[in-house]
């Protein structure tokens, strides 16, 4: 059974930083991209950070030159440095995994999420 556990979110003030974990559990698959969305109350769910397999990373428009994730391969986790945070980042955060699984018959892709942790920034 695939597993997402998500650690490291918090309260801070603004221009603090935080780091989010997302480890993933589980076998019989590997992992693609993975990353992290965000949703705030009221607002639609936003990409916020991705990594591919190759070291590639795509960020949202609001948090490029702030937020960087990286990833262990070997321990299926990924990480998110939020630095300069500000207010506007308050959302919950929700990593994803796209988990890769491959048979006689073919590969399929599908993704799984975390439980979400919250962001709080106080002004």
């Amino acid at each position: 059974q695939v597993q997402l556990v998500e650690s490291g979110g918090g309260l801070v003030q603004a221009g603090g930083s935080l780091r989010l974990s997302c480890a993933v559990s589980g076998s019989r698959f590997s992992i693609g991209s993975m990353g992290w969305y965000r949703q705030a109350p009221g607002k639609q769910r936003e990409l916020v950070a991705a990594s591919t397999t190759g070291g590639t990373a795509d960020y949202g428009d609001s948090v490029k030159g702030r937020f960087t994730i990286s990833r262990d391969n070997n321990k299926n986790t990924a990480y998110l440095q939020m630095n300069s945070l500000k207010p506007e980042d308050t959302a919950v955060y929700y990593c994803y995994a796209d988990l890769i699984v491959c048979s006689p018959n073919g590969c399929s892709t599908s993704s799984s999420w975390g439980q979400g942790t919250q962001v709080t920034v106080s002004s």
